[in-house]
């Protein structure tokens, strides 16, 4: 007997990630049945998943997704929650009451505290929570770490990072743009670098910030095989100059010296994440943890006023 496609609800759907949470249960042979988002401007759906029902209130949302828990032939799997950073708590907390597992977009919560609350939710309505930690997935950042185990050196690595993603004024006009909401930038375009280095190189042993605004982000962190110095922006007048003008997004790691090439390979991790859940070996609430409590950490640190050797070149070259 061929069993049924799973049924997914999906909340935050007009944000710019949720059409890769689309095309994944789409592309994997499930249905999208239900999508909420306080914006109507989703018009993706129509080329992905036209027949959806699609709410701009939760509370019709909710009771709709009430209404289907209530027969087994029509009852929700999964909920995906792409939602701003500061929802997702409640959103996934919400979704986990409903009887759905649910696949949660990065960062996943922002505190330690939003962790262990969630184990309880889980624990409660025995559903489960994922994130999407797509990094994980690709296969530049898998031969790394597997090329790390095999050398097993008895000396750290030396790890430079740099991720600068010009963001317009309309950034800071959004959620994004709200600490209050975002949690910042090493939460919002950094937590999944974090989470990779982790990967890779081991338990975190010291975590350093020597800068932060509201734009950029620099700092230290030690793993049990690597030193890594950190530089992460949403400001164009930090791509290097020989870049300016002509694009938009510079990302590099090196370590060592040796460059990694990953530019490419990122059109299906979402796919990839999707089907690793359904093939119950998706990241859950203990893979999210070391990468939330840098960003907590990081968050909670104030600016160097004289800043030590370790810097990250691109600071240095900024004068901060």
């Amino acid at each position: 007997m061929t069993a049924r496609p799973k049924r997914f609800g999906l909340i935050g759907a007009s944000g710019y990630i949720a059409p890769r949470h689309m095309r994944a249960i789409k592309d994997l042979g499930h249905e999208l049945v239900v999508a909420y988002d306080v914006n109507d401007s989703v018009g993706i759906i129509d080329s992905i998943s036209p027949s959806s029902e699609f709410f701009t209130h939760f509370e019709r949302f909710y009771e709709y997704c009430l209404h289907l828990q209530s027969n087994e032939e029509t009852k929700l799997d999964y909920i995906g929650v792409c939602s701003p950073n500061y929802l997702h708590r409640s959103h996934i907390s919400t979704s986990l009451h409903l009887g759905c597992d649910v696949i949660c977009e990065k960062p996943l919560v922002p505190f330690a505290e939003d962790l262990e609350y969630l184990r309880g939710v889980e624990k409660a309505t025995g559903q489960r929570v994922y994130n999407i930690l797509q990094l994980r997935h690709h296969e530049a950042i898998l031969k790394l770490k597997e090329q790390v185990a095999v050398e097993n050196k008895s000396e750290k690595y030396d790890v430079d990072l740099t991720y600068i993603t010009s963001r317009g004024k309309w950034y800071h006009e959004s959620w994004k743009g709200d600490l209050e909401k975002s949690y910042g930038v090493a939460a919002n375009i950094g937590i999944h670098f974090f989470d990779m280095l982790g990967f890779i190189f081991g338990d975190l042993q010291e975590n350093t910030l020597h800068f932060i605004d509201a734009k950029s982000a620099s700092g230290y962190l030690e793993f049990e095989k690597a030193r890594v110095k950190w530089f992460l922006s949403i400001d164009a007048n930090d791509l290097p100059e020989d870049i300016k003008g002509k694009q938009s997004t510079f990302r590099s790691i090196s370590y060592d010296g040796t460059e990694i090439e990953f530019s490419q390979g990122f059109t299906d991790l979402h796919t990839v994440s999707y089907q690793s859940v359904l093939d119950g070996t998706g990241f859950g609430l203990d893979d999210a943890q070391s990468s939330i409590k840098m960003v907590c950490d990081i968050n909670t640190q104030s600016n160097k006023t004289s800043l030590p050797d370790n810097i990250h070149p691109f600071l240095k070259n900024r004068g901060a």
